[in-house]
């Protein structure tokens, strides 16, 4: 049998075909079951992309409870859900409720006053339906819906009135709201966290 030999000349241990394939063991992609070859860059799977952890390694307790609250990434999905939960339900109580009812009269501030809470429980609710951790997608959806509702009620607006840099600020807060909802409804969905073992 012939000696391998590197460039330098140095002999190197001669390895079968076998042992070389067990030694470079696959790692198994639990998203689309692609088999990797260590090492992963930014342990991510050549495949899909997604986050490839090591099933050998036990995480601590601490990386187990940062893990519990991060967010993985942007779902399209859920924030399309979002968008269409938030303009349904700043549609129905703060457009469709005043025609429903004449006696409320949502115009102006206190439109932007009822948005909020609204708002709010939009991203309750989103955080409490979604699967993993959604919290920039009611963000981003209530952004796209406060912009078009503070025009209306600014162009709308008669008795109750605001500045219009008021029906910015007001936005903001809407949309500071939006994630504190969102937070409480994820939250809520993982239950209290695990107690920590000495």
């Amino acid at each position: 049998m012939r000696e391998r030999r590197d460039r330098s000349g140095v002999a190197l241990p001669w390895v079968s075909r076998e042992n070389a394939m067990n030694k470079a063991e696959k790692v198994i992609c639990s998203s689309c079951g692609f088999a990797n070859t260590p090492p992963l860059v930014k342990n991510r799977c050549v495949s899909c992309g997604a986050k490839v952890e090591d099933l050998k390694r036990q995480p601590s307790q601490r990386e187990e409870l940062e893990r519990r609250y991060r967010h993985e990434r942007f779902s399209v999905v859920w924030f399309a859900i979002s968008l269409a939960i938030m303009t349904v339900m700043t549609g129905a109580l703060v457009l469709g409720l005043p025609v429903v009812i004449p006696l409320l009269d949502f115009e102006g501030s206190a439109g932007m006053l009822v948005s909020i809470p609204v708002w709010f429980l939009g991203g309750l609710l989103v955080g409490l339906i979604s699967p993993g951790r959604t919290y920039i997608e009611p963000i981003a959806a209530v952004f796209l819906i406060a912009v078009p509702t503070a025009f209306l009620l600014y162009l709308n607006q008669t008795v109750k009135t605001m500045p219009g840099f008021m029906y910015v600020l007001m936005s903001v807060l809407g949309i500071l709201f939006t994630s504190i909802g969102a937070h409480l409804g994820e939250r809520i969905q993982l239950g209290p966290p695990p107690k920590p073992s000495e």
